[in-house]
C-alpha cells in the first residue's frame, strides 16, 4: 500500500498517465492551464452577468444526479472550480470539450462549426426563460435518454459493485483505495459523529432523523484527475441500527482554491469547501442539497453521499449528428443552471449580448469560435509535449 509520505509522488504519476491517454483527457485535466491560456490570448470576451459558474464545465462533469428523494435530472456533477464569475467561461470550456471529442473521433472541421452553433442556440433557448422540465425531456439525445433510463434503475448493489467492486460492507484496499493512518481514521470517525453530519445524511432517502451514524470502513481514495493530490476519502457509513440499518458511501474531498477567475467586487465564502457547496446549491440543486462543508485534519472538505443514480456522461467516440444534438442539449442544461440565478431583465440583457455577436442560427459568436479554435491548437501542442516529457520520465 502507498503510505502517506509517498502519496504525492504516486498521485502525480497517476495524474500524468491519465492526462496522457488522449487529447480530450488532457483537456479535462488541465483546468489551471485553461485559464492561463485564456487570459494570455488576445481578444475580448463578453462580460456576462456575475453568477455562480461551474468553472470546469467539460463533458465528464455533466450527467444524471439524484436529489435527496432519488429523483433524477441531468445537472453539473463537479463544482470544485465554482466561483461567481463570467458565464462565458463555462460556454468556452464546454465548447472546447465537445470540439476536442469531435476531433478525437476524426470528424471533419465543419462538425466543430456546427457544434459551436448548436451550443450557442441551445444556451440561448434556455436563457429565453423556458425552464419547464417537459421541454428539457423533449430535447434529450438518445445517448442521454439511455443513460437516464439506466440511472433510475440503479440500486445500492450497482453503486457498490461499480465503485468498490464488492457488495460487502468494506472499502477494499488496492490500486484505488489506500490504507489510512490512525490519525486519518480517528478524524473521519469524529467527522461522522457530528450532529451536522447526521442531520444532513438522515434527510436523504426518507431516513429517520434520529438514526445514528457508524463509520464502518474508510480509505484514501485515488480518484479524479485534476483533483489528484488533495485529501480524498471514501467512507462506508451505517445509518441506523438493526434490521432498519442501511449503508451509504460517502465521498470526502478537500476544497482548494479555484483557478477560475471570479468577478470583480463580488462576495464569496472564503472557505473553499463552503464556496463549493454554495455554488453547487445554485447550479446543481440535486447535488447541492446533499453536500455539506466540514473541517477534517485542519482543512476544509466537502462531504457528499454518492447515490446509485449518479452517473457520468462518458463520450469517447461520437458521430456528427450525435455531437450537435449533445451540444444543443448540454448547452440547455448549462443555460438553465446560469439562468435560474438571473432575474428576467438580466437574462434578457445577457441574451441580447449573445445574439448580437453572431449572424444567425447556424453561426457561433466570434469570441466563442476564436477562443475554442485557439485553445484546441494550444491544447494539442501542450498534450503532445506532455506525452513526450512523461514518456521520457517513464523511461528514465
Amino acid at each position: 500500500m502507498t503510505a502517506p509520505p509517498h502519496r504525492a509522488a504516486r498521485l502525480q504519476q497517476v495524474r500524468n498517465l491519465k492526462m496522457a491517454r488522449s487529447a480530450h483527457a488532457y483537456v479535462r485535466g488541465s483546468t489551471v492551464k485553461f485559464y492561463e491560456w485564456l487570459e494570455s490570448r488576445p481578444g475580448n470576451l463578453p462580460e456576462g452577468p456575475p453568477v455562480w459558474i461551474c468553472g470546469d464545465c467539460h463533458l465528464g462533469n455533466l450527467g444524471p444526479l439524484a436529489d435527496r428523494k432519488g429523483r433524477v435530472a441531468v445537472q453539473i456533477r463537479d463544482l470544485d472550480q465554482t466561483v461567481i464569475g463570467n458565464p462565458a467561461h463555462d460556454l468556452i470550456r464546454l465548447g472546447l470539450s465537445l470540439a476536442s471529442t469531435a476531433r478525437g473521433s476524426d470528424l471533419p472541421g465543419v462538425t466543430t462549426a456546427y457544434i459551436l452553433a448548436h451550443l450557442t442556440a441551445g444556451y440561448e433557448a434556455a436563457l429565453a426563460g423556458n425552464f419547464d422540465p417537459r421541454s428539457e425531456q423533449a430535447h434529450r439525445p438518445k445517448a442521454v435518454r439511455a443513460l437516464l433510463d439506466r440511472s433510475v434503475r440503479r440500486r445500492w448493489r450497482h453503486l457498490a459493485a461499480e465503485r468498490l467492486e464488492t457488495v460487502k460492507p468494506v472499502v477494499p484496499l488496492g490500486p484505488k483505495f489506500w490504507a489510512l493512518t490512525k490519525e486519518e481514521r480517528a478524524a473521519l470517525r469524529q467527522l461522522f459523529a457530528s450532529d451536522e453530519m447526521r442531520a444532513m445524511i438522515t434527510t436523504l432517502q426518507s431516513r429517520d432523523n434520529k438514526d445514528q451514524l457508524t463509520l464502518v470502513d474508510a480509505a484514501y481514495w485515488l480518484k479524479g484527475c485534476s483533483s489528484l493530490g488533495r485529501l480524498r476519502y471514501a467512507a462506508m457509513v451505517r445509518v441506523g441500527e438493526g434490521k432498519r440499518a442501511s449503508l451509504c458511501l460517502m465521498d470526502i474531498k478537500e476544497g482548494v482554491a479555484a483557478a477560475a477567475p471570479r468577478a470583480v467586487d463580488v462576495i464569496m465564502p472564503r472557505d473553499n469547501a463552503v464556496r463549493v457547496v454554495t455554488g453547487a446549491k445554485a447550479l446543481s440543486p440535486n447535488l447541492g442539497e446533499r453536500m455539506i462543508a466540514a473541517r477534517l485534519l485542519e482543512k476544509g472538505v466537502v462531504v457528499r453521499e454518492l447515490m446509485p443514480q449518479d452517473l457520468k456522461l462518458e463520450v469517447n467516440q461520437i458521430t456528427h449528428d450525435k455531437a450537435i444534438a449533445l451540444a444543443s442539449y448540454l448547452a440547455g442544461v448549462l443555460g438553465r443552471a446560469h439562468g435560474r440565478q438571473m432575474d428576467r431583465e438580466t437574462r434578457a440583457a445577457w441574451l441580447r449580448d449573445l445574439k448580437s455577436a453572431h449572424a444567425g442560427d447556424l453561426d457561433a459568436p466570434g469570441w466563442l469560435w476564436s477562443s475554442v479554435v485557439a485553445l484546441l491548437s494550444i491544447h494539442e501542442a501542450a498534450y503532445l509535449e506532455h506525452c513526450r516529457v512523461f514518456a521520457l520520465k517513464q523511461a528514465a
